[in-house]
């Protein structure tokens, strides 16, 4: 089987491209569903959200200021508040420095704190990282097919890495355990946030990709160039019969799925805050509780019964000790499911009244 040579040339050097938008853009939706969570909380929990919109705004900032940096810009001035943050140069730099700045600015935020939970997981995942190499002739490995195979298997292989870690996260670990807590702290801020004078208050997915839309169309120019150099890298890794150009593009797919994956787990939390809120006085802690006291009952447990899988399983006992002691209290202890079973009396009440 040969491969066209319009193939190798034009559309290869796509297919990593489109990968990572569509992993992008799945984060975009994630983040999203954060927002809504926190707009639900916020009446009851004004501090806490808060504090999610300050990481979100010192993430920004200092990408804003890496942004700096990397142009040799430099930083002047570095402000930042629960509401607003706000990055000066030391030298203005306009034209394509000042492109490359916001660059780091709007999209710098998706990809730099998930860099910093990759670089921690190097040190605690004992697989996943493999790039993987086609096994069929060198014309062919370089076509968009096999282009696009080598991203889905490599991001295939991490997330089934990065899943078996999760699992088997010993959260009697210091070094699991901190790295569970950095991750939801992270997960909390992997969001642009509105950095400027006025305050906003609909700043949504739609609202981001108005301004890198801005960004693109202003200097159309600067995105070519980027393509152009992204077509070069591909046809130096193709002659030199190398993975680079593919590998590259696999490290910003890993890093959106750590992404999303934290901000998973942060949406599962502000669930269960907004599900406890429906609860009163000391009930709301008991599922709090719950949770460090179920898994250290399991793992205390298994530790006089051994088995091969007792860090997995003690995850699953927290996750189900949480869910069950959540819902037993809403039934008792709120009036989320009393008001349905009233109304369900109240209609067999008129039901019977009418027979009778």
């Amino acid at each position: 089987m040969e491969a066209s040579s319009i193939d190798i040339v034009v559309f290869a050097p796509l297919a990593p491209i489109l990968g990572v938008l569509l992993f992008w853009f799945i984060q975009l939706l994630f983040i999203e569903s954060e927002k809504y969570l926190l707009s639900k909380i916020r009446p009851n929990h004004e501090p806490f959200c808060k504090f999610t919109n300050f990481l979100g705004i010192f993430f920004q900032t200092v990408c804003h200021a890496l942004g700096y940096t990397v142009t040799k810009s430099g930083v002047s001035n570095f402000d930042i508040s629960v509401d607003y943050g706000k990055v000066s140069p030391k030298k203005e730099k306009k034209g394509v420095f000042e492109w490359i700045s916001n660059v780091f600015l709007f999209i710098g935020p998706f990809f730099i704190p998930a860099f910093i939970l990759l670089v921690c997981l190097f040190f605690l995942m004992t697989k996943g990282f493999e790039i993987v190499n086609s096994s069929q002739l060198l014309v062919i490995k370089y076509t968009f097919g096999e282009q696009i195979s080598t991203f889905g298997a490599s991001l295939l292989s991490f997330s089934n890495g990065f899943l078996d870690f999760l699992l088997n996260i010993d959260l009697l670990h210091p070094a699991h355990f901190g790295f569970l807590l950095l991750m939801i702290f992270l997960g909390m801020g992997i969001r642009p946030s509105y950095i400027g004078k006025e305050k906003k208050e609909k700043v949504d997915m739609l609202y981001d990709l108005k301004n890198i839309k801005t960004l693109i169309l202003n200097k159309p120019i600067y995105l070519i160039i980027l393509f152009t150099i992204a077509y070069i890298f591909f046809y130096v890794s193709f002659w030199l019969e190398q993975n680079w150009y593919v590998s590259f593009f696999i490290i910003l797919g890993w890093l959106s799925i750590i992404s999303i994956v934290s901000i998973l787990i942060a949406d599962t939390i502000l669930i269960l805050i907004r599900t406890t809120d429906e609860l009163t006085g000391r009930w709301k802690v008991i599922p709090y509780i719950t949770i460090p006291t179920s898994y250290i009952f399991a793992r205390v447990f298994f530790f006089y019964i051994p088995t091969d899988f007792t860090k997995p399983v003690s995850i699953l006992i927290l996750i189900l000790s949480t869910i069950t002691v959540t819902y037993f209290l809403l039934k008792r202890k709120s009036n989320k499911f009393k008001t349905k079973q009233d109304i369900k009396k109240i209609k067999k009440k008129k039901k019977g009244g009418k027979d009778g």
